[in-house]
């Protein structure tokens, strides 16, 4: 499927880049004074991300002092990318396999952005469907609804 909007048209030209050697809470900082939700890290061995969500599931919740753990203790590698003049349809669909939703935008052999999740649903917002395959309700079989016998189109709550 092609939308006819390339990732280039998405992207953030600009993304923030910080050291991996500052503390996880001024990395959230960064990231709350800019209003991103992650940020990027180069160094010798390559790019890294660090997404909000690592701060909390990686960070905190396994016990990191923010003030005393470092971007290198949880970053990630990053693994996926993708070229400035592919579609978006592209990038929704990278990111529903990797279960990502930042991926790093390279042009010839360097970075030149990101898309997000959320530039793609801005600028084509019908390829939520897309992502939304992805979903699982968790327990779905406790779910009230799930638990109702429909009779007839009425249900026996009703």
């Amino acid at each position: 499927m092609r939308t006819g909007y390339k990732v280039c048209d998405a992207m953030t030209e600009s993304p923030v880049m910080v050291k991996k050697n500052i503390s996880l809470m001024n990395c959230a900082n960064v990231m709350k004074d800019k209003h991103i939700g992650s940020v990027l890290i180069q160094d010798k061995e390559g790019l890294h991300i660090l997404t909000e969500q690592d701060i909390v599931r990686r960070g905190t919740a396994l016990g990191l002092n923010p003030e005393e753990a470092l971007v290198s203790e949880i970053m990630n590698k990053v693994e996926h990318t993708i070229y400035p003049e592919q579609d978006i349809f592209e990038a929704i669909v990278k990111m529903r396999d990797f279960d990502i939703k930042h991926l790093p935008v390279i042009g010839g052999d360097q970075m030149v952005g990101l898309i997000t999740l959320k530039d793609v649903l801005r600028i084509e917002p019908q390829l939520f469907e897309i992502m939304a395959e992805k979903f699982e309700l968790s327990e779905e079989e406790k779910k009230p609804l799930n638990s109702v016998k429909v009779d007839a189109g009425v249900c026996n709550i009703c």
